[in-house]
């Protein structure tokens, strides 16, 4: 049964990406920053519906109190492409935004224009220096805006849910450059079954826990033992 309702799904699917493209267009020329945030939540709302005719099932556990007025720093490991949905959607009320590389912010309705539009930073990897600097540049309207962000220090996707090592650059210079900001490890775990037959059929029945631990001050004069500490917690949570 995973082959027919992955077809179903895909269609619902790609019909979400280009209808809300389409919306996302109208609200951000038209309407403005609000109006465009939320017609990417309500993108990201029924992608997770949808992933139920996969009989997906999607945990999002937080015993934070998370303040909504303060930019925050959640660093997650990353397993597959819908990682991105639940965080969007369930932590929308912190406006998160990525830390993405370059080749995403063209050729895939939605998602590009909002990388492109929405606050995030698309970084070219092949590039370390600049994108150093385009991560300062981009800490900087964050910080301004009290809004939060999203990176996965890992660099890419694992394939079988065993967590790479983080290249602490990108996160390092992100703390610096937001010095008020509150750290918040989250593990994901099990997203990765999603895509183990590269994407296509998708596992039925997958269930994805997605944990947000407690929450670490920002001390610029810990900043290497506080990655240490970010990795080992996720680490601890995920099941290999």
């Amino acid at each position: 049964m995973s082959y027919p309702l992955s077809v179903i799904f895909y269609f619902f699917f790609g019909s979400l990406l280009i209808t809300f493209h389409c919306i996302q267009w109208l609200n951000f020329y038209f309407f403005g920053y609000t109006a465009h945030k939320k017609s990417v939540d309500l993108l990201n709302f029924f992608i997770i519906k949808s992933l139920s005719i996969l009989r997906t099932k999607i945990i999002f556990e937080n015993k934070n109190q998370l303040p909504k007025n303060n930019s925050i720093i959640f660093v997650a490991n990353h397993q597959s492409t819908y990682d991105i949905p639940p965080l969007i959607w369930y932590l929308r009320d912190y406006h998160v935004k990525f830390i993405s590389k370059k080749e995403l912010g063209k050729g895939i309705p939605s998602i590009s224009f909002n990388l492109r539009n929405g606050g995030s930073v698309l970084i070219d990897r092949k590039k370390p220096k600049e994108a150093i600097e385009s991560i300062k540049a981009f800490a900087k309207e964050i910080s301004k805006k009290k809004y939060s962000v999203v990176i996965f220090p890992e660099g890419t996707r694992s394939k079988k849910g065993e967590m790479k090592k983080f290249h602490a650059s990108g996160l390092k210079t992100l703390m610096k450059s937001l010095p008020k900001a509150i750290i918040v490890p989250v593990s994901i775990n099990n997203s990765w079954k999603l895509a183990k037959n590269n994407y296509f059929p998708i596992p039925i029945g997958t269930k994805i826990i997605f944990k947000l631990h407690e929450s670490i001050e920002n001390n610029s004069n810990q900043l290497d033992s506080n990655i240490i500490k970010i990795e080992s917690t996720i680490k601890k949570a995920i099941n290999n």
